[in-house]
């Protein structure tokens, strides 16, 4: 398929394969879903019998007291002693193999372009960390929020883009489907979209 470069014109050639499937919404849904578990943190724990403080020494003796047997005072009937069935960290992790990965991506960015929502140029670089140079280039092109995809990390577009609200700056080699889902508008370099092509072969 070919996609047309924004400012100077001409076309970008892109292989079907990659940028013209079928949307996928179950997949995407399985993978966005599976990419925001992976990112939350089981931190619930609580403390055995085992882990609690206090001594290991059998507080009174076996028989003549009067009192209950013990063993330990860090039984879980004690107060301050173990839980008897401790809560632990869990992991929030979805299995999802690379080829499903894959597929959604392409599928998310399939359904980016027949939305007409990837902006495609040729430099998308500042000369200088100043949003304001930024600005004027991205209203250029009609864009106001969403994702910015770059071939590679650029500390001055970086720096441009802290300022504008909703607008992150990813590289291609490390975007994921949810800020693709997530973006009102993508603007990528031509070169951002060939490694993409690449990678999702």
């Amino acid at each position: 398929m070919k996609v047309k470069i924004q400012g100077k014109g001409g076309t970008l050639e892109l292989a079907d394969t990659t940028f013209d499937v079928a949307f996928n919404e179950p997949l995407v849904h399985q993978v966005v879903t599976a990419y925001l578990a992976a990112g939350r943190s089981g931190t619930k724990a609580q403390k055995t019998r085992s882990e609690v403080s206090g001594s290991g020494k059998k507080p009174w003796k076996q028989k003549g007291t009067g009192r209950a047997r013990v063993g330990s005072i860090r039984s879980p009937i004690w107060v301050g002693g173990g839980r008897a069935f401790a809560a632990r960290p869990r992991s929030f992790e979805q299995k999802v193999n690379k080829k499903m990965y894959r597929g959604a991506l392409r599928s998310v960015f399939s359904e980016l372009l027949r939305q007409e929502r990837v902006l495609v140029t040729d430099e998308l670089g500042v000369s200088a960390p100043k949003t304001k140079e930024l600005k004027g280039k991205l209203d250029k092109l009609g864009f106001v929020t969403g994702l910015i995809l770059v071939e590679g990390f650029d500390m001055n577009l970086w720096l441009a883009a802290r300022n504008l609200p909703n607008v992150t700056v990813e590289e291609a080699q490390f975007v994921d489907p949810v800020a693709l889902v997530g973006a009102a508008k993508v603007v990528a370099s031509a070169a951002a979209l060939k490694m993409i092509e690449e990678r999702l072969k």
